[in-house]
């Protein structure tokens, strides 16, 4: 058992940093130092990858009415965003004119095709605007400066050295350079100025948590943790406690 923070940032070969992770389920922004967990500088956003899948469907129920798309399957779905969908570098602006929405289609498989618009930076924005669901809390970029400042101010900048991004939501494109001009300012805005974060966006980062977890295990000095099936079976659960804690 490992914190997936720590396993993230390992998979960068860290071991003090930020983990940012955007998965399927939730997003993180959790501090690591000296591979600890910093508990209480930990912010969640519920809001990610199955999220912004839901999202995206009801964009393309309401752009396209006729072709009844509330039935089709989440893998369907899921494969659209993957491929067509993008984080904006100006969200509002972008919405706004018409000439900047790069349309894209994409073929159903059921013998229909969709042309995306703006649906295809509207689907993401909501990690960034949590607002557009009905949510009340900051969006991310808010969330990880938070998490920074709330860590001792002597481990701040070492930190924010290391800001590992983990999770398939990570992958859109635009959303490193989303993440940090939003990070920057957010610094900037509460006189944080001197702070410059840096972002660790590795082409793996989907899988960072997992590689992580087989760099860890190949450690040497990981071998003491590991728990036979012939010890669990011998002593029992409390065996489980005695090892990881």
């Amino acid at each position: 058992m490992a914190s997936t923070a720590l396993l993230a940032l390992c998979s960068a070969g860290a071991f003090s940093g930020l983990a940012v992770e955007a998965g399927a389920g939730v997003c993180h922004a959790t501090p690591i130092y000296a591979g600890h967990s910093w508990q209480e500088a930990t912010f969640r956003l519920d809001v990610a990858g199955s999220t912004l899948s839901r999202y995206l469907r009801d964009l393309l129920v309401a752009a396209f009415p006729d072709l009844q798309l509330r039935a089709l399957p989440r893998k369907a779905i899921t494969q659209l965003k993957k491929r067509c969908c993008y984080v904006s570098l100006d969200f509002e602006g972008d919405l706004l004119n018409p000439d900047r929405h790069h349309p894209a289609t994409f073929c159903l498989g059921n013998g229909c095709s969709v042309c995306l618009s703006s649906e295809r930076f509207r689907c993401p924005e909501p990690i960034f605007q949590p607002r557009l669901l009905g949510q009340t809390k900051p969006g991310l970029p808010a969330l990880v400066f938070q998490a920074l400042q709330k860590v001792p101010a002597r481990l701040r900048t070492r930190l924010a050295d290391t800001v590992v991004l983990a999770g398939g939501s990570t992958l859109f494109p635009g959303f490193t350079e989303r993440l940090e001009m939003e990070l920057e300012a957010q610094c900037r805005r509460h006189g944080y100025g001197a702070l410059r974060p840096h972002l660790v966006a590795k082409p793996g980062r989907g899988t960072a948590v997992w590689t992580g977890g087989s760099m860890v295990a190949s450690l040497r000095s990981f071998q003491c943790h590991w728990i036979t099936r012939a010890m669990y079976q011998e002593y029992g659960s409390r065996l489980v406690h005695e090892v990881f804690n």
